[in-house]
């Protein structure tokens, strides 16, 4: 089922305190009702109570995959300094050959600081965690193609490497800009910009001035928008419809517990 929205519009269900069968009825339901992709957040501690249950992206969202059909699986977004990119690109390459054309790779710099300390993974300053993910991005984008491939970074380094599968199509890679430096980033390097809604208004110029330093047009980039849920209390149409003339093409709704998605599905 296709449902007449102007842009595409995804779901972001939550992966705090619930448990992977009603995350993947979540994903089912968004599929039956018409919804572009399904999303999840990528962080293995709560922000708020430690001792929330959450579930792990990628093993979730190949949970997803394999039991919907057509609905798009992406993350929203990828920690980048939670993995070598080389390893996430194996992970995504197989993910992607359990659902061809259907896997979103939305990425960012980082920025859980407590989970780092809980796990002993290191969290760097803001300006390397930057530079970690443009050259991790590289790596993904080397990657896509199987290899063997050849990187010589600050950070990261391949030797004759591969990754097999390879996906066909390759998947989309989104970059989280929250903030200027980022929405430039997404401008110069993404397939998709992706920032929340608050905070479209003042970052929009930005990223329009980076596209064109870098030669680049709007049809070159998505832009994708997540909303919190409270934004969304018209019918689903009407919200996509406006957010399209607003310069969208794509959006999210974020932040999905039962109660919330039972009302969002109710708006299509």
């Amino acid at each position: 089922m296709t449902a007449p929205f102007a842009i595409p519009v995804g779901l972001n269900p939550s992966a705090i305190g619930v448990s992977g069968s009603w995350w993947i009825e979540a994903a089912r339901q968004a599929e039956a009702a018409g919804f572009s992709t399904v999303w999840i957040w990528d962080h293995f501690i709560s922000r708020g109570d430690l001792d929330d249950p959450l579930l792990e992206c990628w093993t979730t969202l190949a949970a997803a995959a394999v039991s919907t059909e057509c609905i798009g699986v992406g993350s929203f977004v990828a920690n980048n300094v939670n993995r070598h990119p080389a390893l996430l690109a194996n992970m995504v390459g197989t993910l992607a050959d359990l659902a061809p054309g259907r896997v979103e790779l939305g990425i960012g710099i980082g920025g859980h600081p407590a989970e780092h300390e809980n796990y002993g993974i290191d969290f760097p300053p803001a300006r390397e965690r930057a530079q970690r993910l443009e050259e991790a991005i590289a790596v993904l984008r080397l990657l896509s193609a199987g290899g063997p491939a050849d990187f010589e970074g600050r950070y990261y380094q391949l030797r004759e490497a591969r990754s097999f599968p390879a996906p066909e199509p390759r998947p989309r890679i989104t970059i989280a800009g929250m903030r200027p430096a980022g929405a430039r980033m997404a401008a110069r390097l993404g397939d998709a910009w992706t920032c929340f809604g608050q905070s479209y208004d003042e970052l929009r110029p930005v990223f329009d001035e980076a596209l064109a330093d870098a030669g680049r047009t709007p049809d070159d980039v998505g832009v994708v928008v997540s909303i919190d849920h409270e934004e969304a209390s018209e019918p689903i149409a009407s919200l996509a419809a406006r957010w399209q003339e607003r310069g969208a093409t794509e959006l999210i709704i974020h932040d999905l517990d039962a109660e919330e998605l039972e009302r969002i599905l109710g708006l299509v």
